[in-house]
C-alpha cells in the first residue's frame, strides 16, 4: 500500500496491442542511412565515433521487432506497485515498494535523462526487502520526472529542478514520510543536491552519483587524478554535448522525430548508453538488451521524446551557484562517469561528505552496469548518512 492519503491511485500499465502493432510496423518500415564512413574500425570507442553503427541499429531493431516482451515489463512494475498522484497540479507516475521491515528507512531514487524508472526496476526488491537480515532496508519510492513516463506532461514552463525537489517533498509527505534520504544520478543527482540543500528539515541526508561544484573553483592543490577528471569534464562539455545543447535550446525541434521515428528515438537514447557506459564496445557488454529496450519503450508509448527533452531547457547548468548541501552526503564518482568532480571541489558545496567512494568499474548507469555494486554501496553510503545524522 502507498499510504493512506486518498489522493494517492493505484495505477496500471497497458499500452494497447494497437500501440504495438503500430510500433512494430515501423520498425519494419524505417528508411535507414548508408552505414557510418568508419565502418570496419575494430572495436572500441573509433567505431562509433560517428554515432550508432549501422550493423548494430539494425540487430537491436530487428530484436526490437522480433522477440522483445514490452508485456513483461509491465508486468514487473505491476509487482513493484504503481501509483499516481497530483502534485503542485501535475500528475506525477510513481513505483513504491514499501518494506517489511519495522527498520526501514524511507527512500526516493530519481531518474535522469535519457533514463526513467527501468533504471532501477532490478534493485528495488533487494533495497526493500534484502536477503541478508543484518543490510539496512528501506521504503523505496521512484517517481517518474514530469515529461517522463506516465507522469504528465507540463503544459507551461516552469518545471524545473527546484519545482521537482519540492514535489517530492510533497509527494513523500503524502506517503507517510516526513522525513526521508535520497539517491540520484545525472538530473536525479541534480535533484537530490537540491532537496538536501533546501530542505534539510526533511531531507535525512542523500547518496549521489552526482557532485556539481559552485563556480570559481581552482585546480591548485588537486591530486593528477583529480585534474584529469576536471580535464575529461571539461572535455565532455567541450566537444561530446551536442545532445544537451539541443535540447536546452530547441527541445521541440528534436522532439518531433523523437516522438514520430521509434528507429531515430533508439539511435538518440542508444548513443548515450554506449558512450557513457564502462564498456570497450557496445553498451550490452554490461546493461541487458532489454533493459535498454525497456527504457526506450517506454519513452515512445508515452510520447514522451519532446517532453523529457524540456528539462534541459528548464534547468540546463541552472544549479543555484550558492546552494550549500549540509546534510550528510554520501558520493560515489564512477570512472566512466560523464562528470566527475574532485572531491575538493564537491566539498565547497557538500558540507558533511561522510563518505566518497571512487570505484573500479562502473559509469553513468550503475543501477545497470553494476547492480550488485550499486546497491552494495548505496546502502554503506546510507548507512554512514544516517549514522551522522545519529
Amino acid at each position: 500500500m502507498p499510504g493512506p492519503n486518498s489522493d494517492v491511485t493505484a495505477f496500471a500499465a497497458r499500452a494497447a496491442d494497437a500501440e504495438l502493432d503500430d510500433l512494430r510496423a515501423r520498425l519494419a518500415a524505417a528508411r535507414l542511412p548508408e552505414a557510418e564512413t568508419v565502418r570496419g574500425a575494430a572495436p572500441g570507442p573509433g567505431r562509433w565515433g560517428q554515432g550508432v553503427p549501422l550493423a548494430d541499429l539494425v540487430d537491436v531493431v530487428r530484436y526490437w521487432r522480433t522477440g522483445y516482451d514490452w508485456r513483461a515489463f509491465e508486468e514487473r512494475l505491476d509487482r513493484i506497485g504503481q501509483f499516481r498522484t497530483s502534485v503542485d497540479g501535475l500528475g506525477i507516475h510513481f513505483l513504491h515498494r514499501r518494506s517489511p521491515r519495522a527498520d526501514a528507512t524511507p527512500l526516493v531514487l530519481t531518474h535522469g535523462w535519457p533514463g526513467g524508472v527501468a533504471e532501477f526496476v532490478d534493485v528495488v526488491d533487494e533495497l526493500a526487502d534484502p536477503r541478508d537480515a543484518d543490510a539496512p532496508a528501506f521504503h523505496v519510492v521512484v517517481p517518474s520526472l514530469p515529461g517522463f513516463g506516465y507522469s504528465d506532461k507540463p503544459a507551461a514552463t516552469g518545471w524545473g529542478t527546484e519545482r521537482i525537489a519540492a514535489a517530492w517533498v510533497e509527494l513523500m509527505g503524502r506517503l507517510g514520510y516526513r522525513r526521508f534520504a535520497a539517491h540520484g544520478g545525472d538530473w536525479g543527482g541534480n535533484i537530490t543536491t537540491v532537496l538536501g540543500g533546501r530542505f534539510p528539515e526533511h531531507v535525512l541526508g542523500i547518496h549521489t552519483t552526482f557532485a556539481q561544484a559552485p563556480p570559481g573553483v581552482s585546480t591548485d592543490g588537486l591530486t593528477a587524478v583529480e585534474r584529469e577528471w576536471a580535464e575529461e569534464t571539461r572535455d565532455f562539455w567541450r566537444r561530446r554535448a551536442a545532445y544537451a545543447k539541443q535540447q536546452a535550446t530547441r527541445p521541440q525541434t528534436i522532439g518531433y522525430s523523437l516522438v514520430d521515428s521509434p528507429v531515430g528515438l533508439l539511435a538518440w537514447i542508444l548513443d548515450k548508453f554506449a558512450e557513457w557506459s564502462d564498456t570497450k564496445d557496445s553498451p550490452f557488454e554490461t546493461i541487458p538488451l532489454d533493459r535498454v529496450l525497456d527504457d526506450v519503450t517506454l519513452y515512445w508509448l508515452t510520447r514522451t521524446g519532446a517532453s523529457s527533452a524540456r528539462i534541459y531547457y528548464e534547468s540546463h547548468d541552472s544549479l543555484d551557484p550558492g546552494l550549500r548541501v549540509d546534510v550528510p552526503a554520501a558520493i560515489t564518482m564512477y570512472p566512466r562517469d560523464i562528470e566527475k568532480c574532485p572531491r575538493p571541489w564537491a566539498q565547497e558545496r557538500y558540507r558533511r561528505i561522510v563518505r566518497w567512494r571512487s570505484p573500479e568499474r562502473g559509469g553513468h548507469f550503475p543501477s545497470l552496469e553494476v547492480p550488485d555494486f550499486f546497491v552494495r554501496d548505496l546502502r554503506e553510503g546510507l548507512t554512514a548518512v544516517l549514522a551522522a545524522r545519529g
